[in-house]
Order: structure tokens, then C-alpha cells, then sequence
């Protein structure tokens, strides 16, 4: 097997296609090459077999001798050698894996310098300040990463060395000063290794090979792509990459640059910028970067240049880019590119624009695959719902959207404080990929440095987390943050707005954000792909809920939880007097009460479905769940404090606890133990409907049991909707469906038996999870869930993406045998999975007929039943 791979290397198909080889940066940096035929520094990539080799079995047989081939190509390529005294090659070591994860690998750059090759750098290039400040940063860099010393002594070091020579930017520090900076940091490394820091290129060049390796398994990379939901097991490339100079004098520099704004989606000239400096300035942040715009005043010809490559790019990839490039000495290099990270906003805008840009001529069903579930989810970000704003402080509005939260200076405290419930603003004066666990913890994050394309910056925009950077108001002192004349401390209340930049002190109140018109059209094309294969319904139980799902396009609803119903203020009496009744009497009369009640809120959901299927669910949970914690009850009768009536709800709860009451009696087990209780239901729900049949309402009813494990339960619950019809007189001309959940194994299984009585199947995952698995969804989630993810023992959590391989399978049993007996039967699912888009994506290969979420989850679940349709095949 081949591990090393030229950027020039004649591959069979178009470099950009081998990102599960060649890893992203890889890809890219060989299609710049031999395709595009851009200025790249030489180089090769080691592949990503290499990585999973390594990390199954060690460093792989054989890819010595090919990296080793390929740094002799290398050196002839630039007429240069690795730790030539003379004038000697330096290169960079970089991860690059298949999906961008941008700051959360490992990176080294300058290596190949040591105490000899130093000087012959100052020699050739006749500037010793150049050529020891690339030693120094060589060495902080090699032996942060490869060998694990805290970077903050280096910074320390490198504070103290500006101090002494009176400077405020590292570019300034003397050439003899820096000299003396590197003896500290060998002494350092000496010191902290118990080793001279190395000076053979082949042994630096192995250390930072496997330390890129090894990040692939790092903490920080583990969360994020946990985050993101990337395989694991894909494993990492490494780019070995002739150097070049934007510290090399002040006609260099380098930066960062997109070919639309990542923010907002609009064309123009977008990035970061500096003079005399290296790449990990302008992403770490450390230094106050200027505008891309401004590299025209700086070097006019290379702006033009590099403008020219921008639209290249854009038009051969057919997308947004991310780009990173040098200026040497007046000369530009490209020394990366990737379809850039984008917000939801500029997601959308870009996806619509580009099916009308003459250039790209991206296609609908292209634009569509091009938004991603958290794309949605960021245009529905509150905003701040008062202009009254005091604006504290400004920064750079880097990731859009407000948040709210209380103040907190270090990742771990964030965290902390999260777990514990808080709302996070993490506040730092630039984030690093150490600080991803807080990232995530956090609502927001707020940092001093950095410009728009700073780790924050980046990392806030691919997450959805509103971010304002580079704020160098913010200054921070011992154990706490000033701006002005105003203190922050650690729980102080702040809210930031990602999209203008502003900084408050205090609490603002939020609000739903207004999507932009695009999302409307978008979704359009996706309902037109989805329409006649399988549409979106709404998990919704109130009148409230119900108008949010149709305004986010839901077509009805397919779960009304009745038991929530039960559960508010004015009801739960009402049940409890059922629950305690002494005689038939008592009991009738309890109903009764419940069944006006019940029928006013049936009333106010089809009324706003009014034309559209409403699927309600009667009364799932066991009745203890409508009565007071039994442990309390207990704890009052030890204290002999209870009251007549708590004696009743104790002797109650004592008769209706349950060992297992998942498995007790519950759904239709409940009804056929209390029929009167399903009767009432069903009573109160037709009634409804006919109240909005006669105001001339086009009421579409679905009754569906719950729990139901055979045909003859089914039939007998069936009885109870009949008798109703027949009672009230509505059997002629009121559309109802009869039908069940799907939630045991059996019942998936006996579905060809079931559907000769049921119109309709409803697939509840969330219980079918539980009873496939044997899993007790509220116990493993928070013990077992997390050991069992990390050991590789499951792909992902079976509760929040479905399972593929059990239950899909009893779902596609039931959907199958369900059909050989009622070919007309209706399918859809109400389980969480409804509303998750991989799941949805098993939904549609099966052809179930819809999907049911939460009200907010709606327009992602359309989206989601598009692309996974077009995915399959289909098209407008």
C-alpha cells in the first residue's frame, strides 16, 4: 500500500475527490497544483491509511523509506536540503483530514532549523532578527506539540524579551535579543524533557509526523467531532510542505481570505491580514490584524493577483472558499484552500444565489444539499428584542446571533458552570483548540483578540454559537476583566450580539430572529422534491404549538400527547378526583369535568389544523404519573403531617405503583383496565370535530392507541371509537382514521394482523429504542450511553440518531406486512427520530408517508426529507 503521495502525483481521478485519502488539505493542495496550476510550495502528503495504521499498530512498515523518497524530491524540487548549513530547507507539518476541523489538530512550521542550519538561514537571507525568529517560534511550536510543554512558559518568555527591548509586536524584538530568547527556550525544553531540544531534521520531522497522528485521538479533536458527527475511525493526513516567508521583512506578510463573506453571504473582499508575520498569527489572534482590503495598499500587484485566483477557485469549486496564502518578498503562494465554513444566513443566501450565478449554475437540488440541519437552526437564533441598547463595548461581529449569560474566563469554569445549569459567556482574550470543551459549553463567546477568521471566530461560525472578537477594549487583570472604567467579574450577567458586535452589561431580553425571505423559497423546493413520497408533520398539544408548526409548514400533526392535557394547573385536580373516586358516580362526574375541558383544547388545535390530518394520541402514561411523588407522601406520614386528602393520594399512589412502569399499565393497558377514561376521549375528541364540521371547518381526525401489542387489544379499543361515532351521530361524512403506535417488537412483527384493524401506524421509536434494546432510556443516557460511545461499543447514541441495523429493521418488517394486508395504510413516525435528519434519511429509504417532530424542528425535518429524496434519486 502506498502511504506518501506528491502534490503532483498523477492520480487517477481529480485530486479534489481523495479527501478519504488524501485528507481535505491534501486534496486541495494537490488540485491547486496539478490542476489549477497556482504558485504552491512543493510538498507531498502522507495519507490517511498511514494515520489508522499508526494508531492500530504503530508506525507503519515501509513509510520511512517513502518519506525519506519523498524529502530527497523535495530537496531537488527547491534545490535545498533539511539542515543544510549553507542554506537550508525548512518545511511545515500539518494534519488535514478528510472534513475541516479547523484549530483542533496539530501544526508545526519552520522545522528543520536547529543551531547550525540557523545561521546559515541568517546568511542567506541576511537578516539574523528573521532567521532567529523563526527558531524561536520553531522551538515554542515543536515543543508545545510534540512534546507537551505548557506554550504559556514560552509566552512568558517571549513578554519579557518585548519588556526588555521595549517593543509591543513580536516583528520588533532585535536579532541579539532573540538570540538570547532561543538559549531560553532550549534551557526550558532541556529543563522540562530532561533532553536538548533536537537537532537532527529526520528526528524532528518523525516527532512531528506522529504528533499529528496522536491528535487525531486528542481531547479536543474527540469533541469536536463528536460535535460534528464524524467517523471516528477516518483518521488523519499529514502535509509535509516547503516553507515560505511572510515573517521574511515588510514586503511579506500573510492572511486569510473568503471569496464571499462567511457571515452574511455577500460578494466582496473578506479576510485578515498582516505584514511581517506567519500564518498562526493572523488565526491565534495574538496580533491586531488589518482588513484583506488593505493588502491592495500594501502590495497592489498581489492583491490583484490573488483577487484573480479567488474567482477561479470559486468557479472550479463551485462554492464558497476559505483561503490561505503568503507573500515572500512581493511573491504570492497559496498554501491552502477548502469550501469555507459559513453561518446559516450566508448559507442560504450563497445556495439561492449560486442557481442563478452564470458561473456556477448550481442546480436546486444542489443548493439544498448545500444547508445543513444547524444552518436552519442558527437562522432561528433569537435576537436581542429591544434597540434600547447601552452599548458597553464594540468587537467584530463574528458568528450572528445574541446570547445571554454570565461571565466566565476559563473553559473549565464554563463548563462547570453549564452542568450546573448557568447560561455561558466564555470570555478569553483569544480562544485555542484547548478551549473547545468550553466553546461548547458556552452561549457565547466574547474575546479581546483576533480578527474573522481567529479559531473563535471560525469555530463559533461552524457551531452556530453567537461570537464577537478582537473587542481590545476588553482588558483583562488578575482574576477579572475591565473595559473602561466598568469591572467584569466571573457570574456578572453580559449579552453580545454575533452580528453587530456590541457588547452589554446585563441581561437583555430575546426574541424569535426573522429568517430571511430565502429560507421560504428554499424550503419550497424542497416540498416540491418531497411532494408525493413523504411530508412533515408536527408533535404538537395545544393550540400554541399548533400555529408555530404550521407556520414553520408543518402538514398536521402527528402526535397530540392527551396526558399533557392532564397535566396543567386546572386539570390535574380534576384526574386526581378521578383517580380517588369512591363510586361509579364520583368517578362519571370527574370525567366528565375532563371531558369538557378535553374537548375546548381538541377544538383549538383542529381549529388552527383546520384541513389538515390531526393525529391524537389517547392517554399513554400510567396513572401514578398524575399523582403525588410517593417518597414525599411517605416522608409526611413519618412526620405524621398529612392531610385527609394526602392520605387518599398515599393509599392511591401505593395502589397504582409500579415496579417497571414502562412495562406496566400503560396506553391501551389503561384503557382497557379504565374504559371509561379511553371512552371520554374519544367522545370529547369527536365532538370537536364536529363542532368545526358544522362552523363549515374541514376537521381530518386520527384516533391512535398507544402501546397496542395485538389485533384483538385493538379491536377492543376500536369498539370504544364505533360506539362514540355511532352515539353522537357522526359516523356519515366525518373523516376519522383509526389506527396504533408501533412500540414493541411484537407489535412490529404481528403488523400484518394489526392492520386489519388499523388505518394507520405510527412508529414511536423513542419506546421501540427502549424495548429492542433492552435499554432503559432515563438510566443509560447519563451512565452507560457515554462508556459505551467512547469504546466504539455503539456508532452513536440509538436514541438520538435511530438504529440502522434493529430497529429500521422491525420498522421495514411491520411497514412491509402492514401493507400486504391494507396496501392503503398510512406510515409515519412520531418518535424524537422524526425530527433527526440521518434518521429521517433510513425514514425515506423505507417510504414511510411522514415524519412528525417538534414544532421548531419542522422546517429542518422538510429539509431533511429533501435531501435524503434527493439523495436517492430524486429531483424537481
Amino acid at each position: 500500500m502506498q502511504f506518501v503521495f506528491s502534490f503532483d502525483y498523477p492520480h487517477e481521478v481529480a485530486p479534489m475527490n481523495l479527501k478519504h485519502l488524501l485528507g481535505g488539505k491534501g486534496a486541495n493542495l494537490a488540485e491547486m497544483t496539478s490542476v489549477l496550476k497556482l504558485p504552491v510550495p512543493h510538498g507531498f502528503t502522507i495519507s490517511t491509511d498511514a494515520c489508522r495504521a499508526y494508531i492500530d499498530d504503530g508506525w507503519p512498515s515501509g513509510l520511512t523509506i517513502e518519506i525519506d523518497r519523498a524529502l530527497a524530491e523535495l530537496e531537488e524540487l527547491m534545490g535545498k536540503h533539511l539542515g543544510d548549513p549553507g542554506d537550508p530547507l525548512l518545511v511545515s507539518v500539518r494534519s488535514g483530514a478528510q472534513f475541516s476541523m479547523p484549530g483542533m489538530m496539530d501544526t508545526v512550521l519552520n522545522l528543520g532549523l536547529n543551531d547550525v542550519s540557523v545561521e546559515g538561514l541568517a546568511a542567506q537571507t541576511n537578516d539574523p532578527r528573521f532567521a532567529y525568529d523563526s527558531y524561536r517560534r520553531f522551538i515554542a511550536m515543536y515543543a508545545r506539540i510534540v512534546q507537551g510543554i505548557e506554550s504559556s512558559e514560552f509566552d512568558r518568555l517571549l513578554d519579557a524579551a518585548k519588556e526588555l527591548s521595549g517593543v509591543n509586536s513580536d516583528g520588533e524584538i532585535p536579532a541579539e535579543l532573540l538570540r538570547y530568547l532561543v538559549g531560553a527556550y532550549k534551557e526550558l525544553v532541556a529543563q522540562e524533557t530532561g533532553h536538548p531540544f533536537p537537532q537532527d531534521p529526520k528526528v524532528q520531522i518523525r516527532g512531528a509526523i506522529e504528533a499529528v497522528f496522536g491528535s487525531w485521538n486528542g481531547p479536543r479533536a474527540i469533541a469536536y467531532r463528536e460535535r460534528e458527527g464524524i467517523d471516528h475511525r477516518l483518521g488523519t493526513a499529514v502535509n509535509v510542505q516547503a516553507m515560505v516567508f511572510g515573517n521574511r521583512d515588510d514586503n511579506s506578510g500573510t492572511g486569510v481570505g473568503f471569496t464571499r463573506d462567511p457571515a452574511t453571504g455577500e460578494q466582496g473582499v473578506y479576510g485578515d491580514f498582516l505584514v511581517n508575520a506567519q500564518g498562526e498569527d493572523v488565526v491565534a489572534g495574538v496580533r491586531i490584524t488589518e482588513p484583506l482590503a488593505e493588502l491592495e495598499t500594501h502590495f497592489p500587484e498581489v492583491f490583484h493577483q490573488l483577487m484573480d485566483i479567488f474567482e477561479r477557485l470559486e468557479l472550479h469549486y463551485r462554492d464558497m472558499c476559505d483561503v490561505e496564502f503568503t507573500v515572500e518578498q512581493g511573491k504570492l503562494w497559496m498554501l491552502q484552500t477548502r469550501v469555507g465554513k459559513r453561518t446559516g444566513i450566508a448559507a442560504l443566501r450563497m445556495a439561492v444565489a449560486m442557481t442563478s450565478d452564470p458561473g456556477i449554475k448550481l442546480s436546486r437540488e444542489e443548493a439544498l444539499l448545500r444547508i445543513s440541519p444547524d444552518h436552519l437552526d442558527q437562522m432561528l437564533h433569537p435576537q436581542f428584542a429591544t434597540t434600547k441598547i447601552e452599548v458597553l463595548t464594540t468587537g467584530l461581529g463574528a458568528s450572528p446571533g445574541a446570547a445571554v449569560g454570565k461571565v466566565y474566563f476559563t473553559s473549565n469554569d464554563a463548563v462547570r458552570a453549564h452542568e450546573q445549569g448557568e447560561e455561558v459567556i466564555l470570555v478569553r482574550k483569544e480562544t485555542s483548540p484547548d478551549d473547545v470543551h468550553g466553546m461548547l459549553a458556552s452561549n457565547g463567546i466574547l474575546t479581546s483578540r483576533g480578527g474573522l477568521v481567529s479559531h473563535a471566530a471560525v469555530v463559533a461560525r461552524g457551531w452556530g454559537k453567537p461570537a464577537v472578537v478582537g473587542a481590545d477594549e476588553l482588558v483583562f487583570e488578575n482574576g477579572f476583566a475591565k473595559i473602561g472604567d466598568v469591572e467584569l467579574h466571573e457570574g456578572d450577567e453580559i449579552s453580545i450580539d454575533g452580528s453587530t458586535g456590541t457588547v452589554t452589561l446585563g441581561r437583555l431580553p430575546l426574541e424569535a430572529a426573522e429568517p430571511p425571505q430565502e429560507l421560504e423559497l428554499l424550503l419550497q423546493w424542497a416540498d416540491e422534491i418531497s411532494s408525493g413520497h413523504m411530508s412533515v408533520r408536527a408533535n404538537a398539544d395545544s393550540g400554541p404549538d399548533a400555529e408555530v408548526a404550521r407556520r414553520f409548514g408543518a402538514k398536521g400533526i402527528g402526535l397530540c400527547r392527551t396526558e399533557h392535557m392532564f397535566l396543567a394547573e386546572d386539570r390535574l385536580p380534576i384526574v386526581r378526583r378521578m383517580i380517588l373516586a369512591d363510586s361509579p358516580a364520583d368517578e362519571e362526574q370527574a370525567l366528565e369535568e375532563l371531558r369538557l375541558a378535553q374537548r375546548e383544547d381538541f377544538l383549538a388545535i383542529l381549529r388552527v389544523m383546520d384541513g389538515l390530518p390531526v393525529t391524537i394520541r389517547l392517554l399513554d402514561p400510567p396513572l401514578h404519573e398524575f399523582l403525588p411523588d410517593i417518597e414525599a407522601l411517605l416522608i409526611k406520614e413519618s412526620n405524621q403531617t398529612l392531610s385527609e386528602e394526602d392520605e387518599k393520594l398515599l393509599e392511591a399512589a401505593k395502589t397504582w405503583r409500579e415496579f417497571n412502569p414502562m412495562l406496566g399499565v400503560r396506553g391501551v393497558r389503561l384503557g382497557v383496565l379504565k374504559p371509561g377514561l379511553y371512552t371520554m376521549q374519544v367522545r370529547a375528541l369527536l365532538e370537536a370535530a364536529m363542532d368545526l364540521k358544522r362552523s363549515g371547518g374541514e376537521p381530518h381526525v386520527e384516533v391512535m392507541i398507544p402501546l397496542t401489542i395485538s389485533k384483538a387489544e385493538l379491536a377492543y379499543a376500536h369498539a370504544w371509537v364505533e360506539e362514540a361515532l355511532a352515539e353522537l351521530g357522526a359516523d356519515d361524512g366525518l373523516d376519522v382514521l383509526f389506527g396504533t403506535m408501533i412500540e414493541t417488537p411484537r407489535a412490529a412483527l404481528l403488523a400484518m394482523e394489526i392492520a386489519e384493524i388499523a388505518e394507520f401506524f405510527s412508529f414511536g421509536t423513542n419506546d421501540l429504542t427502549q424495548l429492542t434494546y433492552g435499554f432503559s432510556r432515563d438510566d443509560v443516557e447519563g451512565k452507560l450511553m457515554p462508556i459505551y460511545l467512547a469504546q466504539g461499543l455503539l456508532p452513536s447514541n440509538p436514541f438520538k440518531v435511530v438504529d440502522a441495523e434493529g430497529v429500521i429493521e422491525l420498522v421495514n418488517i411491520a411497514a412491509k406486512r402492514g401493507r400486504s394486508t391494507r396496501p392503503t395504510i398510512k406510515l409515519g413516525v412520531c418518535g424524537e427520530h422524526g425530527g433527526d435528519p440521518e434518521s429521517i434519511a433510513s425514514f425515506v429509504k423505507i417510504g414511510l408517508d411522514y415524519v412528525s417532530c417538534s414544532p421548531y424542528r419542522v422546517p429542518i425535518a422538510r429539509l431533511a426529507v429533501a435531501q435524503s429524496l434527493v439523495r436517492e434519486g430524486a429531483s424537481l
